[in-house]
């Protein structure tokens, strides 16, 4: 598509709001993926060495 100018582009021929809305729950729903595995992450690695302190103790 070839658009006459940045405000073309930005609308979308009027659809501009459900591609811009699309792409940005997407983001957001990858952002909270990302961060909801770092969270699973840090809590496996606190429980990993929450388990290796009590084999080295016990």
């Amino acid at each position: 598509m070839v658009w006459q100018s940045f405000s073309d582009f930005i609308d979308m021929g009027g659809r501009g709001a459900f591609v811009w809305g699309s792409y940005g729950v997407s983001c957001a729903l990858i952002a909270l993926e990302l961060w909801l595995l770092r969270q699973r992450r840090r809590q496996s690695l606190r429980r990993l060495l929450q388990l290796q302190q009590l084999e080295q103790n016990g």
